[in-house]
């Protein structure tokens, strides 16, 4: 039977810094184990630069053998010792891996220095691995989410392994877009995630196996106000229903800030030079 190394770490994004953790010696049975929601989230704090469903596909990508998914409330009570021992009893792992912030424990009081020991007295293999840098400044989610509600794609997913997306289904609109001759496919937000900076982007749209170019306005629709973030995502050259299809958007690169029109024909304007953008 295979020896069990352990991967620690919450994975929000699954970023560069991540990869480093999760690159656990072959010869063992690797699992990753994480949260199905990160605790700052579920303690009302950031959203997610990812699903736990998107969390997981990254994770078999990057050689796990298996995912732990622990439920905050389950553990949140547990002291770092407890916690440790946990682990211990539910995994018996023989190495363990874990990146240089990892925090663990009621009210994250376990750091590495404790994890160290307990892997020492344990006769368990542990390694603790030195941040990664990007952008000439420290891999984190914390600054992931700062670029991408900024607008900063280019910064944002040079610290990402994969560039940022989303997937939701397309749901029905008010069909304005085909009056004004672009008609979009509308999708909301993922409540979940970090909201992109508001505005109009070029993207990549993946769907029945196909990739299109889209322009996605990102936003509350000023012009037509909604209550709520909405994905609208015009795809040049295409023609067809897509109700009730889920769409991966990508965003490739941020054209401009979400603004009011005065009138349909200023935003048909607009749309008309956003795609010639896009286009050339």
């Amino acid at each position: 039977m295979l020896k069990t190394a352990l991967a620690l770490g919450t994975f929000d994004g699954v970023h560069k810094g991540h990869k480093a953790v999760l690159s656990l010696p072959d010869g063992y049975r690797k699992i990753a184990v994480t949260f199905r929601k990160p605790p700052k989230t579920e303690q009302g704090g950031a959203k997610l630069l990812m699903t736990y469903e998107d969390k997981c596909r990254a994770l078999w990508e990057n050689g796990m053998d298996e995912i732990e998914g622990l439920t905050f409330g389950k553990v949140c009570h547990l002291s770092p010792e407890e916690f440790l021992l946990f682990l211990k009893e539910r995994f018996s792992p023989a190495f363990i891996s874990c990146g240089f912030n990892y925090r663990f424990g009621k009210n994250a009081a376990g750091n590495t220095g404790l994890l160290s020991d307990f892997c020492r007295q344990n006769d368990i293999r542990f390694r603790c691995c030195e941040p990664i840098s990007a952008n000439g400044e420290i891999v984190s989610s914390t600054a992931i989410r700062a670029y991408l509600q900024e607008g900063n794609l280019e910064k944002a997913n040079a610290m990402l392994s994969k560039p940022f997306s989303f997937s939701a289904a397309v749901t029905a609109g008010d069909k304005r877009g085909r009056t004004l001759g672009f008609p979009t496919a509308n999708q909301r937000y993922p409540q979940e995630l970090t909201p992109l900076c508001r505005g109009v982007y070029e993207t990549r749209v993946e769907f029945d196996g196909g990739t299109h170019t889209g322009l996605t306005n990102i936003g509350y629709r000023p012009t037509y106000r909604l209550p709520y973030l909405i994905s609208e995502t015009y795809l040049a050259g295409f023609s067809g229903e897509l109700y009730g299809k889920t769409l991966r958007v990508t965003p490739v690169r941020f054209l401009r800030r979400e603004r009011r029109f005065e009138t349909a024909e200023e935003l048909t304007e607009q749309i008309k030079k956003d795609l010639a953008l896009i286009l050339k």
